[in-house]
């Protein structure tokens, strides 16, 4: 916070001398100056008259710099639920002024991103109970389910839906520029994994190898051998990946995703809690939530509701979350299965 540098300002453009303003708040003109010098602050009684003789808030005084405030914003989408239209333009319209200063347009271009996904989501989970009140007040009318699957992120059937093209050929023609951009790599991979373009795969993954000596090469190698059904080598590429010493965490939650998708909930849970406990400060709360979605798939409500609250200690030791929307929603899916 630069409050200093704040009354420095407000103090010039009214054309006021340290002494004056020493002198209306009852301190010496040297506390003013090392206010304004950074090397002091004032005393937190003090604000609210600060405020009145500048004619401004308090939180006037708090003049952050840009990146500050870019933190600031950020936490504040993060922590919201649906934000109204007019908050949501005033939020829109700060960053693409910040988007203006070439240093800082990346950061700003991002969470214009975050804020329309933010958005996206909460509407989609609106969406999702209007769809459901639709189906039960309909009878299962057809456009009702069809719009709750939809909200829902259901499987489409029709592949003209479905499918990644777009996604796919802007993400190829990116590598295509930035070749060793390991994280658009394997985005790309993925679309292609899904979309069942395995040959176009393969050549990717050649180009992963060629840049990357960790668990993922092995990881996308089981992945493509999946899709095309290859049993043998899907066992082959699964027991390097698990023999593999000095990985990251995230090895080990890659191999609980894997064993949740072959059905073998046992040692799933195993990797994600091994995974959770390797994994440094601050700790991600994917695993719990992978572990408490098995325990609802299992019918075992004791298991969800105890991986939810670990879900909720996480968000407050790791993160120092709580309160806001990413809290409420695990605090219901509690009460919903007590």
């Amino acid at each position: 916070m630069e409050m200093g540098k704040e009354i420095r300002r407000l103090r010039n453009d009214r054309g006021i001398t340290q002494e004056a303003l020493a002198s209306a708040l009852n301190v010496t003109p040297q506390t003013v100056s090392k206010w304004e010098l950074g090397a002091s602050m004032p005393d937190v009684q003090l604000l609210p008259e600060i405020a009145i003789f500048f004619g401004v808030t308090i939180d006037t005084l708090f003049a952050m710099t840009p990146e500050q405030e870019l933190d600031r914003l950020e936490n504040h989408i993060y922590d919201s639920a649906l934000i109204s239209e007019a908050e949501l333009r005033g939020i829109e319209n700060r960053l693409l002024a910040f988007a203006e200063d070439k240093d800082l347009e990346g950061r700003a271009q991002l969470l214009l991103a975050v804020l329309y996904n933010h958005q996206a989501e909460q509407y989609r989970m609106l969406a999702v109970e209007r769809g459901k009140t639709a189906v039960e007040k309909t009878g299962g009318d057809r456009e009702a389910v069809s719009e709750l699957a939809n909200a829902w992120g259901s499987y489409m059937p029709d592949w003209n839906v479905r499918n990644h093209h777009a996604l796919i050929e802007y993400f190829e023609d990116f590598c295509r520029r930035e070749p060793t951009n390991r994280a658009v790599l394997m985005w790309l991979l993925d679309n292609l994994i899904d979309d069942r373009r395995l040959a176009e795969a393969r050549e990717w993954l050649n180009k992963l190898a060629a840049i990357d000596n960790t668990f993922r090469t092995t990881m996308y190698r089981y992945l493509i051998a999946e899709a095309a059904g290859d049993g043998a080598e899907c066992e082959k590429q699964l027991r390097a990946l698990e023999a593999m010493e000095g990985q990251e965490w995230c090895r080990d939650t890659t191999l609980g995703d894997i064993y949740t998708q072959r059905q073998e909930y046992d040692r799933a849970i195993e990797w994600y809690r091994r995974g959770q406990e390797i994994q440094p400060s601050p700790k991600y709360v994917d695993s719990a939530v992978s572990i408490a979605h098995i325990c609802e798939i299992r019918g075992d409500k004791a298991g969800a509701i105890e991986a939810y609250r670990e879900v909720l200690r996480l968000m407050k030791a790791e993160w120092g979350i709580i309160s806001g929307s990413e809290r409420e929603e695990i605090e219901r899916a509690i009460r919903r299965l007590q």
